[in-house]
């Protein structure tokens, strides 16, 4: 993150430019596609949006990198702990933590309900004790905390022109985790877990066992069609939402929807093939989508000359 980013955003106080710049490193590092479309923010968004990503990025290390070589008891205790000292920074409106100072002030300054917050970090410990959900209903409490609130949570950031837009990002997010989903199975798999519903898997007559094996059939690919689909229509209904945002947020989102969401195209091209090949969005795809949205994005700032300049 430049001086000049966090310059427009108002950061000056050395340590909490430190916090935000660590934001943005995990944002950089692990969220390629996600800190792509965050450029075409205007520079005075940018670190916000990093400190909700590297919150949930570092949530998600505890759970899956860093305590690796963890108990799931261990994991559990430290997950707690992190979560339950970062809950209260946030209730008390400061934090010395060195994600939890950029998230406390975000969150401050947007006024973004601390709730979002507890969400996602009960997800998070779902993460580590359950692996497998029998019906969408039943994953929809995990994507809710997972995926869906940090669509509400950047809504604040990005300007909503209408309540609206609310309901649309938590559709989109919802779009984007299901889509990882669908990309990550046998990678979800070798963690032990099963994120597509077992009901609606048994009605394509894909028991378990068959998952395990690691061998595309035609119920597999059948199953697969049926999720595609299903983020598809919600893009679909979330994509009139993008319109309720501030014009200069739109570009970002646009960009993301069809880059997170595009992921299903991907799985498509290489023939539903997951259990060989991993499903990615290709250098001249992300261009070619990145490209003409920085040129909307200018246009945006343009004709408001009060935005965020850089």
């Amino acid at each position: 993150m430049s001086d000049r980013e966090l310059d427009a955003a108002g950061i000056h106080a050395p340590q909490l430019r430190a916090s935000y710049l660590e934001c943005k490193r995990l944002n950089s590092l692990h969220g390629k596609t996600y800190y792509l479309a965050t450029l075409l923010l205007p520079p005075g968004k940018r670190p916000f949006v990093h400190a909700l990503y590297g919150f949930a990025r570092y949530a998600d290390e505890i759970v899956d990198d860093l305590a690796s070589t963890l108990t799931v008891e261990e994991k559990d205790s430290e997950l707690r702990n992190w979560s339950e000292k970062l809950l209260a920074d946030l209730a008390n409106g400061k934090s010395t933590d060195h994600i939890g100072a950029a998230l406390v002030d975000t969150v401050t300054r947007f006024e973004i309900p601390i709730e979002h917050f507890r969400a996602f970090l009960h997800s998070m410990a779902m993460d580590i004790s359950v692996t497998r959900y029998e019906s969408y209903s039943d994953l929809m409490e995990y994507v809710y905390g997972s995926a869906a609130v940090i669509g509400l949570e950047m809504v604040p950031i990005l300007g909503a022109l209408s309540p609206d837009a609310y309901p649309a990002a938590e559709k989109l997010g919802i779009a984007f985790q299901l889509a990882n989903f669908i990309r990550d199975v046998s990678e979800d798999l070798d963690r032990g877990r099963i994120y597509l519903p077992l009901d609606e898997l048994r009605s394509f007559n894909v028991p378990e066992e068959m998952l395990n094996e690691r061998r595309l059939t035609p119920e597999i690919k059948e199953a697969l069609r049926f999720n595609i689909e299903r983020v598809r229509q919600l893009q679909r209904e979330a994509t009139p939402g993008i319109a309720l945002l501030a014009p200069e947020s739109r570009a970002c989102i646009e960009a993301a929807s069809e880059l997170y969401c595009g992921i299903v195209d991907e799985v498509e091209k290489i023939d539903y093939q997951i259990f060989d090949k991993r499903a990615k969005t290709s250098t001249y795809r992300r261009l070619s989508v990145a490209i003409p949205a920085f040129g909307r994005a200018l246009a945006a700032r343009r004709a408001n000359p009060n935005i965020s300049k850089g």
